[in-house]
């Protein structure tokens, strides 16, 4: 029985607030896809999920993504992926 989840949608977002406070809030979402998985592991580790100009690989258990390009390239400094439910 395969436990891992298929579909997860990532959200890049500011790392930091406006007033150069560390934040966890996805509200202010700059970009999202929704990614699913390959069926490979990544270098990292863990699934690989692509989709929507994201590949990804992500850690289902803590819902962690743990290597990511956007458009072929590495995340801007700056922001962060998070992972939403669906």
């Amino acid at each position: 029985m395969n436990t891992v989840p298929q579909r997860f949608e990532i959200l890049l977002v500011p790392e930091f607030s406006g007033n150069g406070e560390s934040t966890t809030d996805a509200r202010g979402a700059l970009r999202s896809a929704v990614v699913v998985a390959t069926g490979e592991t990544g270098s990292s580790g863990f699934p690989r999920y692509t989709g929507d100009g994201m590949e990804a690989d992500i850690d289902p258990g803590t819902r962690t993504v743990e290597a990511l390009l956007v458009d072929g390239s590495e995340l801007d400094y700056g922001l962060s992926a998070r992972v939403a439910d669906l």
